[in-house]
């Protein structure tokens, strides 16, 4: 009997984490979340494409148990809670799951319900990987040069931010213990807050991306803040960055300070300022292939690459604890509740998370067969109504019509 009150568990074996490597049987348990508005129509149509595409893979020697976890309003609906405890204590014990987008209940006491999973399980790096596919329609004049992977802290700075508001008794007393006792002068009308940054959550992120640089034969890792303002939060991140190379992995990479620019056979570490990055990253993308930065700045750079490429449509995200195992696979855009139960919307970063997932599980032949079917697809000219409208000759195909497309794409 499933100690579980909602949550049917499937036959299957749980995952194995070893060494901080994740250890995957030939039929996982995994948990899915459909999510709200649009999240079923895209859920359904991915879970078609990974059946079929584990199952061309590897010729029913492996599948996947799939165990639907509730959150959102069907977990209001099915638990009494938008978030309930038997979700989180799932999610922890089966380490992997992917899920389509929450909707914040208003007045529900969650800032955001994708942000409370984050935080519940410490799933304290955001990993979006940021590619062109051939054929997809973008702004920018030569989107195949855009390739690199942010690795967003996901944990601090304004996802932990605390605030007082304007105008109230509390941010009286804080404005003025500001300025006795550091001589800050701050405006009387003003709200106020502050976004913690630590030195621990800083270096295991920027350990994860270095690591990521180290397995996928990377040639350098990017620091990106705003220090020369922020110095001692935005800075120290920076700081605490370039300590951790010289810490930890001195023998596989070197900062800019320490080689002037010359990393020899090395992952060279760099940093740059926020604002110039945004520039850069329209300029000269190629010089850039993994981002390390804090949690405000990362949103804003993920979702303008994501803007480079086709849009946050077809942008796929992970957040990952690196220690515990622990990961939630998700799409990266919101609920669009005026296209739910349309079959409309576009799947693909549901469907692209799927492939990282596949990717953390060590199935990277899954990964690679739907990776080379969505090109396909997309070269084709398949496409669901966001890219039809940009493309000429274009064949519209509803959501579920275009994961059938995928899966005919994989032989």
């Amino acid at each position: 009997m499933s100690k579980y009150p909602h949550i049917q568990v499937p036959d299957g074996d749980k995952l194995v984490v070893k060494d901080g490597k994740v250890v995957t049987p030939d039929r996982p348990i995994l948990g899915f979340i459909e999510g709200d508005g649009t999240g079923p129509d895209i859920w359904r149509a991915s879970k078609y494409l990974f059946d079929a595409a584990v199952k061309h893979t590897y010729g029913g020697k492996r599948e996947i148990a799939w165990m639907e976890v509730y959150a959102g309003e069907k977990g209001n609906q099915v638990c009494g809670s938008y978030l309930p405890d038997e979700t989180l204590d799932a999610l922890r014990e089966y380490e992997v799951a992917i899920k389509g987008p929450l909707t914040t209940p208003i007045g529900g006491g969650f800032r955001s319900l994708n942000v409370s999973i984050r935080q519940k399980l410490d799933l304290f790096a955001c990993v979006r990987p940021v590619r062109h596919f051939p054929g997809v329609p973008s702004p920018v004049v030569a989107p195949e040069n855009v390739n690199m992977v942010i690795f967003r802290e996901n944990t601090e700075d304004v996802y932990s931010g605390l605030e007082l508001e304007s105008g109230t008794p509390e941010v009286e007393k804080l404005i003025a213990f500001c300025k006795e006792t550091f001589g800050w002068d701050i405006r009387p009308d003003s709200g106020v807050g502050i976004k913690p940054i630590s030195a621990q959550g800083t270096k295991r992120l920027v350990r994860a991306a270095i690591n990521h640089a180290i397995e996928h034969k990377c040639k350098s890792v990017t620091l990106v803040h705003k220090g020369n303002i922020m110095k001692f939060t935005e800075g120290a991140f920076m700081k605490w960055g370039y300590e951790l190379v010289r810490e930890e992995f001195s023998d596989v990479a070197v900062g800019w300070e320490d080689c002037g620019g010359d990393p020899g056979d090395k992952i060279l570490v760099k940093d740059t300022i926020a604002d110039i990055f945004l520039q850069q990253i329209l300029t000269r993308p190629k010089e850039f292939e993994v981002i390390a930065t804090m949690n405000l700045n990362g949103d804003y750079m993920s979702d303008a690459l994501a803007a480079q490429v086709g849009g946050i449509g077809i942008a796929p995200g992970a957040n990952i604890n690196y220690e515990t195992g622990v990961a939630c696979f998700e799409a990266t855009h919101g609920t669009a509740p005026k296209y739910a139960n349309l079959d409309k919307v576009n799947p693909s970063s549901l469907i692209l998370s799927g492939v990282m997932m596949f990717e953390y599980l060590g199935w990277q032949e899954v990964a690679d067969a739907i990776t080379a079917a969505m090109t396909k697809t997309y070269q084709e000219k398949t496409v669901t109504y966001d890219f039809h409208r940009l493309m000429e000759g274009a064949t519209l195909l509803k959501c579920s019509e275009f994961a059938k497309a995928v899966v005919e794409n994989l032989n």
